[in-house]
């Protein structure tokens, strides 16, 4: 199926420019109005000051789209609850309805493959629930990354997860895991999460270097590119680790689960810290997609 692009996204790709994927669930399910709108044109406005092409992604009324305009963020961003979460398995149903869709990191990097965006940029990637063994929740992002062949920059796994057993399963899936600048795995809020990095790299140029080398062996899906948050923005871990444990019990006590686990999460985390939470949320996303901006700009010089 083909992708619809905005005119900018469109030029960048058809001359061989630098171009970063955005998701749209973060605007919609993420986080609250304003600051979501906020986020998203800081976002895009730091890809565009680091040389690329921001392209968020979602489906208006039916149609893949890599590219919004302003008037479709607002609506984005005032009317998350009305608008469809839309992981992998989502996509046909909603594309055949002719429905809209805020996309999810999963969804983001199916349709930045189809679109020919090689880099994308989060806030953090989904993984194996804490209970997995019983649950058996664990996030279509990871399938994702088996298939797609996207560079996705992330300040690790939410922390909401259990980050051991997401590791295991990126390995088992033939999934590279780089810290940039970094030889421990960042835990969202926090820098550290005590499970090292399988590989560091320290450039935007080594990054590309590793994307080029892997999909020319024919090596099918993507790479986690683990940024940690910047150290003023850090939550440490003893500190939001209490605070998780009593979101996720929260959560259970209310039988919240499925696609609706994470927002709930996000938002009871933003309560009890007093929204300090959400700033490092957006900090983090930030530093991101700077880092995505380069990593898209040297990609596109080693092609």
């Amino acid at each position: 199926m083909k992708v619809k692009f905005s005119a900018p996204v469109k030029s960048a790709l058809q001359r061989g420019g630098p171009v970063v994927a955005l998701e749209s669930t973060i605007i919609a399910h993420g986080m609250p109005f304003p600051q979501n709108l906020e986020m998203a044109e800081k976002v895009e406005a730091l890809i565009k000051m680091n040389g690329a092409t921001p392209a968020t992604i979602a489906i208006i009324d039916g149609e893949l789209r890599a590219g919004l305009n302003f008037e479709e963020l607002i609506h984005l961003s005032q009317h998350g609850t009305e608008v469809m979460k839309v992981s992998t398995r989502d996509l046909p149903f909603v594309v055949a309805k002719g429905m809209s869709g805020a996309t999810t990191v999963a969804s983001t990097m199916c349709i930045a493959a189809l679109a020919g965006i090689a880099v994308f940029a989060t806030g953090g990637i989904g993984g194996v629930h804490r209970g997995a063994e019983e649950t058996f929740d664990v996030s279509a992002d990871l399938t994702e990354f088996a298939t797609s062949n996207v560079a996705v920059v992330t300040a690790g796994a939410k922390a909401i997860l259990d980050l051991g057993l997401t590791l295991e399963k990126l390995e088992t899936l033939g999934v590279p895991v780089v810290g940039y600048g970094t030889d421990e795995f960042p835990a969202f809020y926090s820098r550290k999460s005590g499970f090292k990095v399988p590989m560091r790299m320290d450039s935007p140029k080594e990054v590309a270097q590793l994307m080029k080398a892997k999909w020319k062996m024919g090596l099918q899906g993507g790479v986690v590119v683990a940024n940690p948050i910047q150290a003023e923005a850090e939550i440490p871990s003893s500190e939001i680790s209490p605070v998780i444990e009593k979101a996720l019990t929260a959560a259970k006590r209310k039988n919240i689960s499925g696609k609706e686990t994470t927002p709930f999460l996000l938002k009871h985390l933003a309560e009890a810290t007093q929204g300090r939470s959400l700033k490092a949320n957006i900090a983090l996303v930030e530093n991101n997609a700077v880092v995505a901006a380069r990593i898209a700009v040297a990609y596109s010089q080693k092609r």
